[in-house]
């Protein structure tokens, strides 16, 4: 059973950055597509980014565009999600997430469903 483990959320005021990391318990990383979900109060978990698991594909929600920047380091195991410029509307639950779908080849999908294994998420509050 693949396990993974966000950290790295807090409280930061408007404008301020966060890196969050979700570090990966797979054999091999790069069969995994890796994706960031949030999940505010009220709503319903959406796709922020997914990187796909060795060919460099990425994808971003509109509204993290140009703010946010996912990466990985499969040797670590580790995936990393950059925010930077944060706004109040960014506050929610972070998860990542893996999917094993083409081994990890191919463009990476930011659906909820297409992910298998889910980390237990990190609190990330913007506020002054």
């Amino acid at each position: 059973q693949l396990q993974l483990v966000e950290s790295g959320g807090g409280l930061v005021q408007p404008g301020g950055s966060l890196r969050l990391s979700c570090a990966v318990s797979a054999f091999t990383l790069n069969d995994y597509h890796i994706g960031w979900f949030r999940q505010a109060p009220g709503k319903e978990r959406e796709g922020v980014s997914c990187i796909s698991g060795s060919d460099g594909w990425t994808k971003y929600q509109d509204s993290v565009k140009g703010r946010f920047t996912i990466s990985r380091d499969n040797a670590k195991k580790l995936s990393y999600l950059q925010m930077n410029s944060l706004k109040p509307e960014d506050t929610a639950v972070y998860y990542c997430a893996a999917s094993r779908r083409g081994l990890g080849h191919g463009p990476c999908n930011p659906g909820v469903a297409w992910y298998t294994y889910w980390g237990q998420g990190t609190q990330v509050t913007v506020s002054s």
